[in-house]
């Protein structure tokens, strides 16, 4: 619907400025210009300001994207360069992935992804509840807590359901949902493996075979969220 999807462009856009502002403000002490934070108990999630030289390469990417997963006791996997930024995936010691972020290609800021990382991660995103018991910006760590009630039970575009129901939907059926929402409008794109984060599955988006983007499905409500902030692909490391 026209509406939803306006409301839907106004919050990534909302949350793009302030996943830089957030990136910028807290750049100014630190390791060599390096610092992360937690802005609030789940409001944002991490940020951190990077080096403030530009990242050349994948391999300048992955290194500071080590660097943000060190706080978090997590360690990088999958590192894509797209035309806008860099996305890497952190993944747990025991190889399960925990959130998705972005690698600023001008200054080597790290912070969240927007879109699924933030709204949909029941973990590390906006919604988790493990960010603590003193509520969060758009629902949060008790049933009374946050500014928009507890858990942000809304449009479920947006909204994980709670955390102590178990999701509902596979990995077999993410693909599913997943294809049928591509071929909606004839497209002739498919979609590869769906890697599950907390809440949500991220799949790329195949064009004869190669790599043309990626997008999301909730592992809760089926609904779909393309990544369309990255651009053009341009190359990939494992």
């Amino acid at each position: 619907m026209p509406g939803k999807r306006t409301a839907a462009l106004v919050l990534i856009v909302a949350l793009a400025t302030l996943a830089g502002s957030v990136a910028w403000a807290f750049g100014q002490s630190g390791d060599r210009g390096w610092s992360m934070s937690r802005i609030g108990p789940g409001m944002m999630g991490y940020a951190s300001s990077g080096s403030g030289a530009p990242v050349d390469d994948v391999t300048g990417a992955k290194r500071q994207a080590q660097r943000f997963a060190d706080r978090l006791d997590l360690r990088v996997g999958e590192v894509m360069r797209f035309e806008s930024n860099y996305y890497a995936e952190l993944v747990g010691q025991n190889g399960d992935r925990a959130t998705e972020v972005l690698v600023n290609p001008a200054t080597g800021a790290v912070f969240l992804e927007y879109g699924p990382a933030m709204m949909w991660n029941t973990r590390y995103g906006m919604m988790s509840r493990s960010a603590g018991s003193s509520g969060m910006m758009m629902g949060g760590g008790s049933e009374s807590g946050g500014m928009m009630g507890g858990g942000y039970r809304g449009d479920a575009t947006w909204a994980p359901s709670p955390e102590t129901t178990r999701p509902s939907i596979s990995a077999e059926e993410a693909k599913a949902v997943a294809t049928r929402w591509l071929a909606r409008d004839g497209s002739k794109l498919s979609v590869g493996t769906a890697d599950a984060f907390p809440g949500y599955y991220t799949l790329h988006v195949l064009e004869d075979d190669q790599v043309a983007g990626m997008l999301s499905v909730n592992a809760y409500t089926g609904a779909v969220w393309f990544h369309w902030w990255h651009g053009r692909f341009l190359s990939m490391s494992e």
